[in-house]
């Protein structure tokens, strides 16, 4: 039995919990940490098996697993917390791990380990197979609903109005480091395409806010030694917070079944 810890329960962590409760598979919900101890207490009273709401360290020393589904700034100090104690963690914040360069030999050091999940990302499997070779481009356009992007930190902090555009507009072009550091809670896909494959420098970005979409949409392009693919994927935003797609949660779960299932479908 893998004892999970969730590390912020909000949109993504309640989902996963949720998942763990209706689970046949070896899991169980040890406990969660949470920024907003009110909010997760009243989400906590929706489980079957309410569990701990505690601190870092604490919800460390009760898991053997912990997922990181907190905001971005929080990201690091969960990891390091984790990773010391030897233990995996379950993550989708690409952004946050491609900005940290030593967290490969940080986990080594410690026994621990980094799973990134797909998030709401596909074909990551076959862009690690075509990076085996040689990768010559990866290019990723991605176009989200308006109401995804106008608190974005880069939309803000350049003062780019998106509340009357009428046709799309391609808000930034540039690489996957340089758009996980412009759009830190916006682009953990590119972050994770772009270490999965040729690298974040190389990988190609470009972001549109389209007024005509009302789901989350990311288009690759990948060409390579060995093949030639386009991935295409239409992501349905959650209720509670229309930048975050509902996969997301479900990829995460998919990662904690690989844990403990005993046949792995996938690279």
């Amino acid at each position: 039995m893998k004892r999970i810890g969730i590390a912020g329960f909000g949109t993504i962590g309640r989902v996963v919990a949720r998942h763990i409760e209706n689970s046949d598979l070896p899991l169980a919900l040890a406990a969660v940490s949470a920024g907003d101890r009110t909010r997760a207490e009243a989400a906590m009273a929706q489980l079957a098996r309410p569990v701990p709401i505690v601190d870092t360290a604490e919800l460390v020393a009760l898991s053997d697993v912990i997922v990181d589904s907190a905001p971005t700034a929080a990201f690091r100090d969960i990891a390091e917390a984790t990773l010391c104690a030897g233990k995996t963690l379950v993550t989708v914040s690409g952004a946050a791990l491609m900005q940290w360069p030593g967290a490969a030999g940080f986990a080594r050091d410690h026994g621990g380990r980094i799973i990134l999940a797909t998030g709401a990302l596909l074909g990551l499997d076959a862009v690690r197979a075509a990076a085996v070779g040689s990768i010559h481009s990866v290019t990723m356009v991605t176009r989200k609903p308006v109401k995804s992007l106008v608190k974005a930190d880069h939309v803000v902090r350049n003062g780019i109005d998106l509340t009357e555009i009428d046709e799309p507009l391609k808000i930034f072009e540039g690489s996957a480091r340089e758009g996980a550091i412009a759009f830190p809670a916006n682009v953990n896909v590119a972050a994770a395409l772009g270490l999965a494959g040729t690298g974040p420098d190389q990988t190609r970005l470009e972001i549109w806010a389209d007024p005509a979409l009302t789901r989350n949409t990311h288009r690759i392009i990948v060409d390579s030694d060995s093949a030639r693919f386009e991935l295409a994927i239409e992501n349905i935003p959650t209720d509670e917070n229309p930048g975050t797609g509902r996969i997301t949660a479900q990829s995460i779960v998919a990662a904690l079944h690989d844990l403990v299932s005993p046949i792995r479908i996938g690279t």
